[in-house]
């Protein structure tokens, strides 16, 4: 096993790991909208849904994969109003049409809008 860490993707604010590399796998941790730069949290779902996806494009690519080779999402929305919002923008990024799941939570660290975490596989050459 090995651990992903990026400083282009936010760090951990718990006793946990952007995430693992194991065997051909990469289990990225649930990402928070929270700009790695600055800290701060965009405003609105779109920008949020925005920030989630690019960080977990960054852990994925500190650990050599890409979006297309993201085959499990599971994604965490505050408000199910926000569906059709996030859906558009995680819809940029997540091509491959990983099997999902969304769910709605009572509230999420930072009182953010979204999370999403993501399990990859190495392409075969």
């Amino acid at each position: 096993m090995n651990v992903i860490n990026t400083d282009k993707a936010p760090g951990a604010i718990g006793p946990y790991s952007q995430g693992f590399e194991v065997n051909d796998l990469a289990f990225v941790s649930g990402q928070l909208p929270v700009n790695p730069e600055t800290g701060e949290v965009p405003v609105g779902i779109a920008a949020q849904a925005e920030q989630s996806c690019k960080n977990v494009g960054a852990i994925l690519e500190a650990a050599g994969f890409g979006f297309d080779t993201v085959f499990k999402t599971t994604c965490f929305l505050a408000d199910m109003a926000d569906f059709a919002a996030f859906n558009e923008i995680y819809a940029k990024y997540f091509i491959s049409k990983p099997a999902r799941s969304c769910v709605a939570v009572k509230q999420l660290p930072k009182e953010v809008l979204c999370e999403i975490e993501a399990i990859a596989v190495k392409k075969n050459n």
